[in-house]
Formats: structure tokens, C-alpha cells, sequence
């Protein structure tokens, strides 16, 4: 063996062998073989070193196996030479058929296809070896249906032999198609598989109706849009390929009939437009045609791809009421100066269903409420029942209704208008009252005021006016009138020089008269008035005084006085502001005033908060007591109680008293009528307390100052008749309470003996 070679053995039936140059053939070497299958696949004679395999060997499972030798010494087991590798490749034989992996096969083609049309291509698989011989060369035949379909013998496409494949005939066809190797020689192996081939649908068939007439039923008192029937044509195709329309084809028909399509079941849906008549045409003949929608092109030398049939509508009759002629409605035309009783027109009816049936005519009162019409029942004919008036009313819609007289349920109605005719019966007349002004130096000829009429008849030719003065006004040598011819007339100066001191007013009278016939007239009366203008013309004045003022006044003088009388009336409505600014301070000084009262109490707490309490206005004005006026009127003064006096009016001036005395002599008043002043507050206390309607209160507080307090001692508790012990409180500690309450320390406080003899001194 070459150390450190390679080499490839093909393993043929017979044995393969190694040999060493070193061998002489005396058997002292033995071989050795390791590696894939060494031992069990394969076996070596230790002294001629033939291989041999023990199994047969599949190329298609292993195609190749790698070995290494070696020789030793037979004695020693030394190798002699490095070991060798080498590769045993298994040669292929003819031992595998071909096979279709991917069987059986489903194509499809569309019918009516060319010959030659390719289908669908096959393959099969030869695990031998296509590089050795031709045990992998595979060709491919038709066993079953080569009479539609061929195959090619190397690719397997598969492809149609004949054009006529009809799906409406057959719609799928199975083949066997078979794949032998060796090139199809004899001895080859071989596969086969099945091909199903569907046939698809192309638009190759018309639609056709299975029968050249329908009959259908409908009554002539059936709505519009009701269905008559249904038709459907047949097609032999299959999905979108059957897909049709419908048609109305005679003229008849469209006018009368509608035909739609139900997209679900390809259904013709005949319905009728309009209410049929029965006694206008028993029968009708519509034809109706089915068209393919999807039509293709390769097949229209097939034929026309559409069908038509016949649908017959039997009508039948029902009882219908009266069918007024003209259907639409009538229109008439009366004078409306026609008289009552005067024909105005005739409404005509029939009953549909019998010849020369008796219908009795009749007019809705709810459009004629005033009764200006009569029918006759029998034979139609509208007289006016009223005087008419254009003016008044233009037009007359009236309803009148036809009854069957032998089935009062059979009823119709018609609207039947009526046109009063317009008579020349309203004399034109002036627009308005129109006036007029003009400047007392006017111009002759000057246009002073356009007029124009206005006349409640409407003639047929339009109105034309004719206007002039009237002939009171012809000897008029101050104003002249311009016919202008489109039924309007001026008033033009025939002179200059006006005065409105003289004549400040002119009326003038204008004659009007239409064109008849026959032809009336009316006069209507134009005031003009003269006024005083400025230098550009402009109206200053219409009124003879005005104009008198005007010349001792100038513009000036008169805006003077405006604006004078103007800031007359600012300075009443300010003094009128300051007046109620002040009474409304007044009030709201007495409404705080209110607060200083004497509040009643039978328990603690409350403060201003309390309710019903006394006014201390009553205390602060010591002339006005109503209670020490005269006798005592509420007969709060019990035996005993001395009649209540008012008390002096206290000044705080130290040097003079009320009466101009002293201030030692006031002093002493003030004491000897402190009995009297006590008197009136316990009095005011019991009536307090002896009052049921309200609870009672035993506190005397005022608010008459609004601070920060005060550091004296409360005076909010007085002694009530119900006190047991009558020793007078000692209130001398007034007298260090400083000036502020000097005055109320004379109230209450006992003067100083000495003082009160230097004050009597």
C-alpha cells in the first residue's frame, strides 16, 4: 500500500483486495481494515488481504464507506507501514422505480380550450444514480384518458388533446399517468399516479326561459307597485356566467309595467306602475327578455346571448265609484256680475263598471261655506247661488263630490275652480291723499308733485287713466296738470310770485276716468302748501306765524334759547337729586337711632339681637312723655303713684340751666324731679313685666354710642317693682367717670350739701 495515500474502490460482486509492496508472500504480514462498517459490513483475509462484504449493500441508503488498512507483522503486530485510507464506493444497479412524491394531482382547465393547452405538470422521483447508466432517465406516458389530455414524454406537462371539452357535458376527467426509468427501454422500472382534471365554466350558454309563455292575474283595483309574478330563465352555466337582467321590450309594457331582478335567485319580479282599467283593455301582453350580464367576447359567434317570453296580465274587474271627466279637475268662468241662478258650468261623471249608470252630484259645503253655489244632483250644472265680487274674492275653489246612486259607498271627488270675470264696477282713485308744497318764489312751469291712481278692477287690456281738473278747477290760473301718459300726471306752476301771507294753502281738485267699459271716474283733491324756503331752495316753513317769528328771531337766538331752557331743566333735576339725597340721609340717621332702645328680657343673652324692645327716643326727647301728658290714659298708674310731669330738658352748658338759672339751681331741679324721672321708668318696667303678650325683660341697655367701651361698670340692671328691698342704689361714682358723664351724673348721682348751698347762694 502507498503510505498516506487515498484511494476509491468500487465494490463489485467479486472480492476487492490491498496489498503492500513489502509482502514477499511469505506470510508474515497480516492486514487489517478500521473505520465505517469495518468487521461488521465489511471482512479482510488477514493473509491475501481480499475484502469482502457479509450483507447486501443499498446505494440508495449509503452510497459511500471510508476505510483505513494496515499491515503488521504477523509475530510482532507491529505495523510495517503507516496506515492507509481509502473509500469503498458502492456502484448502482437498476433497483428503484420512479415515484410521483407529490400524488395524485388535481389541475383544472376552462372549457372550451385550444388543443394544446397546458393543464398541469407531474414529476416523478428515481432514487438511483442519474450519473451512472440511464437507471434515473424517466419518461412519462398517458395510461387512462389519453384520448382528452396528452402528456410530454420528458417535462410531464400535461396538456389537452381535443377543443370541444364541454363542462356542461363533463366537468372533471381522471387520468393515470405513468413515469418509467431506463429511458422507457425494456427491462426499465416504472410509477404511476392519478391526475383528476376539473373542468371550469366560461359564459359559452345563453339563458333561455323554459316556456315561451306566463299567465298572470291582477285586479284593477290593485295600487301601483304591486307584483303581478314571477318569471326566471335558466342558464347552464354557473356562477357569475349566470348572472342576468331583465327587460321590458314592447313599448305598452314599459308604460304599464316594471320588471326588476332578485339578485338571490336570479327571479324576474313583474309589478305594475300604475292602477290597470278593466273596462279600458281586459288583457295584456308584456314581453319580457333575459340578458346575460357578463359576456364574453370569444363566444358571441356562438349566438346571441339573450331570451325573450311572453307574460300575459289578465285584469279583473272590481266595483269602482264615479270617474269624473276631465280627470285633473274643471275650470270655469263666471261675470261677476252674473245674477243668482246664473249657469256657471257643468261637472260630468260616469260609473266605469256600467253603461248609462245614474250618479248624483253634491258640493262639499266645507269648501263652499257661504253658500255661493248650488249643483244640480242629476245633471251637474253649478248656478251661482250670491252676488259675486271680484274684488272681494278672485277665485272659487270648490269640491264637489259624485255618488253612484245605486252603492252609496262608491264615491269620488273633483276640484272645480272658479275664475270670477273682472267688470269695470270701481272708479280709479288718487294713490293718497296727496299733498304738495312749493316756495313762494317758485318758477312757472316748475314740476311740483308726480300722482298716480289706483283702481280695484283688473281689465283685460290693463288700465289706462285719464287725468284732468275738474271743472271747478278750470278757471285755475295757478297750477296746470301734465298727462305723462303712463297713467301718472304732474302738477306744474303756471305762475311765480305766491305769498303764504295771502293764501297759504291750495287745494286743487283732479278728475281721474278709466277706459271703461264702461268708462268711470272719480275726483280727488290735491293740497298744496306754500312755504317759506332758504337761497338753495330748501323748505324753512309752511305756517303764516312761524314766518312772523322767523323775522324776530334769527337762527342764533332761537338755539340761545334752546340751550337756556335746557340748562333750566339740569339745575331743577339736580336740586330735585340733592333733595332726595338728603331725605334719604335723614332716614337712614333715624333708622340708626332706632338701634338705642330698651330691650325686654326674662332671661340672659340676646343682646341686639333680641326682638321687640323699647324706643330710647322716647327717653333722649324729655319733652314729649304721651304718658305725662294730662291724666294717666292707660292707667299704668296704680294708688299711690303720683301722675307722671315731663321733666326739664337737661343743657350740658355748666354755667346756665334750662330756665337761665344756675347751674347749683339746676342741679337742684334735677334732684327734686329725680323722683319723677325714677317714677316713669318704674312704671315702664311694671308695664313690661305685667305684659302677657310678650316675655319679659330685666335689662336696660343703649347703643346710642358706637367704641371702643367703656371702662365703667355695667348699667344694664335696674331694680324692678318685684325687687323686695326699695333702698335707692348709690350711683355717686358717676361724678369720677370724667366730663362725658357729667350730664348723666346729675341725673343720677346726690349732689354735695355744700355745693348745693353754693349753688342756692
Amino acid at each position: 500500500m502507498l503510505p498516506h495515500s487515498k484511494k476509491v474502490l468500487g465494490l463489485s460482486p467479486g472480492p476487492s483486495q490491498i496489498h503492500t509492496d513489502s509482502d514477499e508472500g511469505e506470510g508474515n504480514i497480516k492486514y487489517t481494515i478500521s473505520g465505517e462498517g469495518a468487521g461488521s459490513v465489511f471482512l479482510i483475509d488477514e493473509l491475501t488481504g481480499d475484502i469482502h462484504a457479509t450483507e447486501r449493500l443499498d446505494r440508495e441508503e449509503k452510497a459511500f464507506y471510508t476505510l483505513r488498512a494496515q499491515a503488521r507483522g504477523r509475530l510482532s503486530n507491529a505495523p510495517l507501514e503507516p496506515e492507509s485510507e481509502f473509500v469503498v464506493k458502492v456502484q448502482d444497479i437498476n433497483d428503484s422505480e420512479p415515484k410521483f412524491l407529490e400524488g395524485p394531482y388535481i389541475g383544472s382547465v376552462a372549457e372550451l380550450s385550444p388543443i394544446g393547452t397546458s393543464v398541469m405538470k407531474v414529476t416523478a422521483s428515481d432514487a438511483d444514480d442519474p450519473t451512472y447508466g440511464s437507471s434515473a432517465r424517466v419518461v412519462y406516458s398517458v395510461l387512462d384518458g389519453e384520448r382528452f389530455f396528452t402528456v410530454d414524454r420528458h417535462t410531464g406537462i400535461i396538456l389537452t388533446a381535443v377543443a370541444d371539452l364541454d363542462r356542461e357535458t363533463q366537468d372533471r376527467y381522471e387520468l393515470v399517468v405513468k413515469a418509467t426509468d431506463m429511458a422507457g427501454q425494456l427491462g426499465g422500472l416504472s410509477g404511476s399516479t392519478t391526475v383528476t382534471i376539473v373542468i371550469t365554466d366560461v359564459n359559452d350558454n345563453p339563458p333561455r326561459f323554459p316556456q315561451k309563455m306566463y299567465q298572470f292575474s291582477v285586479s284593477e283595483g290593485a295600487s301601483a307597485g304591486t307584483s303581478v309574478g314571477r318569471v326566471m330563465a335558466t342558464d347552464a352555466d354557473m356562477g357569475d356566467n349566470t348572472d342576468m337582467g331583465y327587460l321590458i321590450k314592447d313599448p305598452e309594457g314599459v308604460e304599464l309595467f316594471r320588471v326588476a331582478t332578485d339578485v338571490e335567485t336570479q327571479e324576474a319580479i313583474i309589478s305594475i306602475k300604475k292602477p290597470l282599467d278593466y273596462e279600458s283593455k281586459r288583457t295584456h301582453n308584456v314581453v319580457v327578455e333575459a340578458v346575460n350580464k357578463h359576456v364574453d367576447p370569444r363566444f358571441v359567434d356562438l349566438g346571441s346571448f339573450r331570451d325573450q317570453t311572453i307574460v300575459r296580465v289578465s285584469v279583473s274587474d272590481v266595483d269602482e265609484p264615479p270617474v269624473f271627466r276631465p280627470a285633473g279637475g274643471t275650470l270655469m268662468e263666471v261675470q261677476e256680475d252674473a245674477k243668482p241662478g246664473a249657469l256657471v258650468g257643468v261637472v260630468t261623471a260616469k260609473d266605469p263598471d256600467v253603461e248609462n249608470a245614474p250618479v248624483r252630484f253634491y258640493i262639499d259645503r266645507t269648501t263652499d261655506q257661504e253658500t255661493i253655489f248650488h249643483i244640480d244632483p242629476v245633471s251637474g250644472a253649478i248656478t251661482l247661488g250670491k252676488v259675486l265680487d271680484r274684488e272681494t274674492a278672485g277665485w272659487h275653489n270648490i269640491t264637489v263630490t259624485a255618488v253612484e246612486a245605486d252603492n252609496q259607498d262608491m264615491v269620488s271627488h273633483s276640484a272645480v275652480s272658479i275664475r270670477i270675470l273682472d267688470v269695470n264696477d270701481n272708479p280709479p282713485e288718487l294713490a293718497t291723499p296727496y299733498e304738495a308744497s312749493i316756495c313762494e318764489d317758485a318758477k312757472p312751469g316748475q314740476l311740483i308733485h308726480t300722482i298716480s291712481v289706483v283702481d280695484r278692477d283688473e281689465p283685460q287690456s290693463g288700465h289706462h287713466f285719464y287725468f284732468t281738473l275738474a271743472p271747478e278747477a278750470s278757471i285755475n290760473r295757478h297750477f296746470t296738470l301734465w298727462n305723462i301718459q303712463d297713467n301718472t300726471a304732474g302738477i306744474k306752476t303756471q305762475r311765480s310770485g305766491f305769498n303764504r301771507h295771502e293764501k297759504n294753502v291750495y287745494f286743487l281738485p283732479i278728475l281721474v276716468v278709466d277706459s271703461g267699459p264702461p268708462s268711470l271716474s272719480s275726483t280727488g283733491t290735491l293740497t298744496i302748501h306754500v312755504c317759506g324756503c332758504d337761497a338753495e331752495g330748501a323748505i324753512q316753513s309752511c305756517n303764516a306765524t312761524a314766518y312772523v317769528m322767523s323775522t324776530a328771531l334769527s337762527p342764533r337766538a332761537l338755539i340761545a334759547l334752546l340751550v337756556c331752557l335746557l340748562i333750566l331743566i339740569v339745575l331743577v333735576l339736580l336740586i330735585l337729586t340733592l333733595k332726595r339725597h338728603r331725605k334719604a340721609h335723614r332716614l337712614a340717621e333715624d333708622e340708626e337711632d332706632m338701634r338705642d332702645n330698651v330691650i325686654k328680657y326674662n332671661d340672659e343673652g340676646g343682646g341686639e339681637q333680641d326682638t321687640q324692645a323699647y324706643d330710647m327716643s322716647a327717653l333722649r326727647n324729655l319733652y314729649d312723655f304721651p304718658e305725662a301728658k294730662g291724666s294717666d290714659p292707660a292707667g299704668l298708674a296704680g294708688p299711690g303713684h303720683p301722675d307722671l310731669r315731663p321733666p326739664p330738658q337737661w343743657n350740658g352748658n355748666a354755667n346756665v340751666g334750662p330756665n337761665g338759672g344756675t347751674v347749683a339751681s339746676t342741679v337742684a331741679t334735677a334732684m327734686s324731679d329725680f323722683s319723677l324721672f325714677k317714677g316713669y321708668i318704674r312704671k315702664k318696667v311694671e308695664q313690661a313685666d305685667t305684659d302677657l303678650s310678650v316675655p319679659p325683660y330685666d335689662s336696660f341697655q343703649t347703643y346710642a354710642f358706637e367704641g371702643c367701651g367703656s371702662p365703667a361698670l355695667s348699667l344694664s340692671s335696674i331694680h324692678t317693682l318685684s325687687t323686695t328691698s326699695e333702698v335707692e342704689q348709690d350711683f355717686s361714682y358717676l361724678s369720677d367717670w370724667g366730663p362725658r358723664f357729667r350730664q348723666l351724673a346729675g341725673y343720677y348721682a346726690p349732689g354735695n350739701p355744700e355745693e348745693e348751698e353754693q349753688g342756692g347762694s
